[in-house]
Formats: C-alpha cells, structure tokens, sequence
C-alpha cells in the first residue's frame, strides 16, 4: 500500500491531473467563444451551417461545418494564447539576458586593482 500510496502522492501525478482539468475547463471556454465567433459570421454572411453540403450524393457539409469550427479554433488558440505566450517569454528572455549588475565586492576590487595599476 505504501508504494501506492507513494504513486498517487507524486507530483507529476498531481500536475497532470491538474492540468487535464484546467484543460477541459478552458476547452469549453474556447468552444464557448468558437460559437460567438460563428454567430458573428452568421450575422455578417448567413448562418455558417454547412451540414446540407453535397458533392453529388456525397454529404461534405458535416465535415466543411467542423473544418470551419477546427479554423476558428486555432484562430482563437493562436492569437489569444500562443502569440500573447511567446511575446511575454520574449520579454522575459531579453530581461534574463541583461548583464547582472556588478556587486559591491566586485567593484571595490576593480578600484583597488585600478588603484595598484597606477601606483
């Protein structure tokens, strides 16, 4: 029981259940806005249902509908939390690349080496 126990009590065990759960939360917040943004290309060019598409007797219009949705989607993905990501780590890369400033005991040896350089 106590290597069980161990198991569930790993953090890697915790962090991905945690993360599972934020991700499906946050997957209906992107569903949620995916149809905001195809109520908008309702209202601006008809109701973006395609699922009566046919080729033929070849129903496409379910799969043109999900392509549409999966467009929208990575739209929202990319420019709402890639893009915005990669700009702050960006940031936060040139700010860890700035040469630390020089500390005190560095200075003071630098002046004393100044100092015998000259005498």
């Amino acid at each position: 029981m106590k290597g069980f126990r161990d198991f569930l009590m790993r953090g890697n065990l915790i962090d991905l259940a945690v993360a599972f759960i934020l991700g499906a939360s946050f997957g209906a917040v992107v569903s949620s806005f995916t149809q905001v943004i195809m109520d908008l290309i309702g209202l601006a060019g008809g109701n973006p249902n395609f699922d009566t598409v046919a080729v033929g007797p070849i129903v496409v219009g379910k799969f043109l509908t999900a392509l549409v949705s999966f467009v929208i989607v990575a739209a929202v993905l990319y420019f709402a939390v890639v893009r915005p990501y990669q700009i702050l780590k960006g940031k936060l890369a040139k700010k860890d690349d700035e040469p630390d400033a020089p500390t005190a005991e560095e200075l003071l040896t630098e002046i004393r080496d100044l100092l015998t350089q000259k005498r």
